[in-house]
């Protein structure tokens, strides 16, 4: 058998010459590490060497921003290359045959496979390799291949490896893809080459018998499942650069294909009438590849180097980092690490688009044509669509999507109202074309079709797709502006045009009785909505204006105006719509951050909204932008929250709390109390209706208010200083924490700092000063996965918490500090401290609204700074978003009037300003011990 001279295989001199296909083999270190040959250890300080300097190379180059990643992956490979070339003839001078049958072995042929294959490299990637045979390995081969791979090992690479001969590669591709995708990526790079170009020639042959379609199917059932497992949604805030949808795998599956296929070994060979498949893509798209590989390679270059290890998801914390090392700087209102991850969205949403593209084209061009069937459907033949395989194109060969561009959503009504699939060819069309859906503005037939998509069955899903076809974009132009918009916090899961539509499918979810014990009352009310295209639109344009500046709110709301009468709502509509907008986070603020108590709250929301049917928009609408959010937003307890806010508004609306005085209200309570304490003696009865004041009596039921007496009584009969009652309440999804203590100052805030040490979250509380001196005080709290915290050895060991901190023998700083750091990514995103006094939002107390970064003991030392200042706090709202906490407090000084002193302000002020600073000045290192209520701030 004739063997290359300038490729050693077994028993060959160990000192070939640089081959030209592999740059970076230094012959002067082969020459080295053959001659005697070196002792293995000299051998590994030289390699390691030699590595260190490849790798030192390309980072320098890469972060000089001398190439961009895809460059920078080939140049690493090739560097590679030659490292493997010097491994490989170091393992053959060291392994020399023992005897004649060694000598007669049959040679092998080292084979790059996976990405390694492929020519590109990452810093930290496998090298995946395949030491290949004619026949099984020989005592000396196996030799070899273990010495390659100890010698990779302790250079500290990552290898992954096989040794096969030609049949069992082919028979291992046959039972398992995974086998015959890393084959197809094979690239010889030493050894006998005779053997590659066996396998290669007998692969070509099995892969042409075998065909695509199997193929095919496999990558797309194994790309469903990657899509599931990081992700489904292209548009998460915490992206998989490699794995994730839209991805680095997703175009790596498309190359395989195009070479399972054709066997080309670069897209635009794929360009031209006269390429494999007649053209399947244009100059235009082969660019976008390039675009879209180029960038998220150099993503993932600086992602590794920044990491220190094969780090593949763009977190929080890597964000800022990869940003700005790539040079994305703040411009306008929007920051350096959003305009980043918004290039990012839109180079995924790019993949999406190209795969839909290739892919079919691909799919036809090997397996044939699709049969077009026009007649037998007249109503499809009408509206200008025909049948293919089943699903629906443009009729050819006169009817097309740039000719007639209202087809792009009659195609959409078509599929929604029969129940089919649009066919891969027409998605491809849909791509192309998107572009003339501008032409479609305003014209009545096709506002008419997108109101009957966007408010009829599964609106999701084909505005999805409508979304990701681009048509959107250029039929609503405001609409671009979203598309790949992130918010750089924790509390947003999804990209805003990502959660718009999500919205839209809580809706239809809502309307279709899906969320009745989740949402019973938006459930409830759907049924008696009068506006319900306002209703649709309202959610589809409920964000439009975020990332421009300003209030989103506001400045969506006179979007509304423009974008609704163009898409054919009437003007009774629009400004249903354009309210809808402006106040669609009035529910929410009001339930999580105002005492729904205080009559002059609820007078305020029924003065604003006027009309019954607004209030019930606003109320489904804010539950469907609330679970749009993300899946650990809403819980129980909110939705409690906002069940209060919606009843008693709509009570005043239907003329209910405007007739009772506060007085008279307090009276029914005492009253409705009295009657729950009728088996009472009436001198015990009396002490205890004597012992609220106004407020207390109209902050519960009358339920509640004989729990407390009974508390009451049993604390007195036994002298107790301190009481602690717990009780769980599955359905709000919280668990109530009563304490009855002799009331000094800064109760609340040692209270606080016990629940923060015991693992509880407090997202709501109501603390109140009985005319006995004692303290009333309820904390509804919840444990870190936003449920009832109801373990009984937690709850055991948070009134004994309580007991200690009240009584000065838990140090509380101290053992706040203990509590668990947040992870690492989250310390990226930085909330600014925040102190907001309001004196119009209540009658009779100073609302003070907090903002700063969420920390276990937070309220421990923000109430603390309160109490310091000679305040009392009433009652207390607890917010989360992500890592930012939002606290409201209802204070009065000790005269109980409102803090209206200038100078008493400014004081307070820097106090809680002070506050919000961790001790320690660790900058926000530290997260609230569990996520607390939430809603949309923004």
């Amino acid at each position: 058998m004739t063997k290359p001279a300038s490729f050693p295989a077994l028993g060959n001199s160990p000192r070939p010459p640089a081959p030209a296909d592999a740059p970076g083999v230094i012959p002067d270190l082969i020459a080295e590490l053959v001659a005697g040959p070196l002792r293995r250890e000299q051998a590994l300080d030289l390699l390691r060497t030699h590595l260190g300097r490849i790798q030192g190379r390309v980072q320098d180059a890469f972060e000089a921003h001398e190439l961009d990643g895809l460059p920078a992956a080939r140049w690493l490979a090739a560097l590679t290359d030659g490292l493997m070339l010097a491994i490989h003839a170091y393992a053959l001078a060291m392994s020399p045959a023992r005897n004649a049958a060694e000598e007669a072995e049959a040679p092998f042929a080292l084979v790059a496979t996976g990405g390694y294959g492929r020519g590109v490299l990452a810093p930290y990637s496998d090298i995946d390799l395949l030491f290949l045979t004619d026949q099984q390995a020989g005592p000396r081969a196996q030799r070899v291949v273990e010495f390659i791979l100890y010698l990779l090992w302790d250079l500290g690479l990552k290898v992954g490896h096989a040794t096969r001969s030609l049949r069992d590669c082919m028979e291992e591709a046959e039972r398992d893809t995974t086998v015959l995708t890393a084959l197809v990526d094979a690239r010889f790079l030493v050894g006998e080459r005779p053997v590659y170009e066996r396998f290669s020639a007998a692969f070509d042959k099995s892969r042409r018998e075998r065909g695509l379609a199997a193929f095919l199917a496999a990558k797309r059932q194994e790309r469903a499942g990657r899509h599931a497992r990081y992700g489904d949604s292209p548009f998460l805030v915490e992206p998989h650069v490699k794995e994730g949808r839209g991805g680095l795998r997703d175009l790596q599956t498309l190359y395989w294909l195009a070479r399972y296929a054709f066997g080309t070994q670069r897209m635009p060979e794929l360009v031209g009438e006269n390429s494999p498949g007649g053209g399947l893509l244009t100059e235009h798209e082969a660019r976008a590849i390039r675009r879209a590989w180029n960038f998220l390679w150099t993503v993932r270059f600086h992602l590794h180097y920044v990491a220190g290890r094969a780090e593949e998801r763009l977190t929080f914390d890597f964000q800022p980092v990869v940003g700005a090392r790539m040079g994305y700087t703040p411009r306008g209102r929007q920051d350096g690490v959003e305009r980043f991850m918004k290039h990012l969205f839109l180079t995924v949403r790019d993949v999406l688009r190209l795969t839909r593209v290739l892919e079919p084209a691909i799919e036809r061009a090997a397996l044939g044509p699709p049969a077009i069937r026009r007649q037998g459907d007249a109503a499809l033949a009408e509206a200008g669509l025909a049948l293919a395989d089943g699903k629906l194109v443009a009729a050819p060969p006169n009817r097309d999507f740039s000719r007639e561009p209202v087809l792009m959503l009659r195609i959409v009504k078509a599929a929604r109202d029969r129940k089919m699939e649009i066919h891969p060819l027409a998605i491809r069309a849909l791509i192309r074309n998107a572009h003339h859906a501008a032409a479609l503005r305003g014209q009545p037939e096709a506002n008419t079709l997108f109101l009957d998509i966007l408010t009829g069955r599964d609106a999701a899903l084909w505005l999805r797709l409508m979304n990701e076809t681009g048509f959107l974009s250029r039929y609503i132009p405001d609409w671009a502006r979203i598309v790949g918009l992130m918010q750089f916090d924790t509390y947003h899961v999804f990209t805003v045009d990502e959660h718009t539509i999500e919205a839209i499918g809580v809706l239809q979810q809502i309307e279709r009785g899906e969320l009745a014990e989740i949402a019973p009352v938006a459930s409830e009310l759907i049924g008696q909505l009068q506006s319900r295209r306002a209703l649709y639109a309202a959610a589809m344009l409920h964000d439009i204006a975020k990332g421009r500046g300003g209030d989103h709110s506001e400045l969506g709301a006179r979007i509304a105006t423009e974008i609704c009468p163009k898409i054919g709502l009437t003007p009774e509509e629009t400004e249903t719509v354009s309210w809808l907008v402006l106040h669609h986070l009035l529910v929410s603020q009001t339930a999580f951050k105002r005492d729904i108590e205080d009559p002059k709250t609820i007078l305020d929301i029924a003065d604003l909204v006027q009309s019954p049917e607004r209030l019930r928009l606003l109320l489904v609408l804010t539950v469907c932008d609330m679970r749009a959010v993300g899946p650990k937003v809403w819980n129980g307890w909110k939705a409690t929250l906002l069940r209060e806010v919606y009843w008693r508004v709509a009570e005043v609306l239907a003329g209910g709390l405007s007739v009772p005085e506060r007085d008279v209200r307090v009276a029914r309570a005492r009253e409705a109390a009295g009657a729950m304490l009728q088996a009472w003696p009436a001198a015990e009865r009396e002490k205890f209706l004597a012992l609220g004041y106004p407020g207390y009596w109209l902050s519960f039921d009358a339920e509640t208010h004989a729990r407390h007496a009974a508390l009451i009584r049993e604390a007195e009969s036994v002298q107790a200083p301190l009481t602690v009652r717990t009780r769980v309440l599955e359905a709000r999804a919280v668990t109530e924490v009563t304490v009855y203590a002799a009331d000094h100052p800064g109760l609340f805030s040692r209270i606080a700092g016990a629940l923060a040490v015991a693992g509880a979250s407090i997202v709501d509380a109501r603390i109140h000063t009985l005319t006995n001196g004692m303290a009333l005080d309820t904390f509804w709290v919840q444990d870190a996965a936003g449920g009832a915290f109801d373990a009984p050895h937690r709850l055991a060991r948070l009134s004994v918490l309580i007991e200690q901190s009240l009584s000065g023998r838990l140090r509380l700083r101290d053992e706040i500090r203990k509590v668990r750091r947040e992870p690492a990514r989250l310390r990226a995103v930085t909330v600014p401290p925040r102190v907001v006094f309001d004196n119009h939002a209540s009658n009779t107390h100073t609302v003070i609204e907090v903002n700063g970064r969420d920390r276990p003991g937070l309220l421990h030392d923000v109430t603390a700074a309160i109490s310091d200042q000679g305040l009392q706090i009433a009652s207390a709202h607890i917010t989360t978003y992500g890592v930012r906490a939002v606290d409201v407090f209802y204070v009065k000084d000790v005269f109980g009037l409102k803090v209206e002193n200038e100078r008493k302000l400014a004081s307070l002020r820097r106090a809680m300003e002070a506050s919000l600073t961790p001790p320690g000045g660790e900058g926000g290192g530290m997260v609230a011990a569990a996520p607390r209520a939430a809603a949309d701030p923004a």
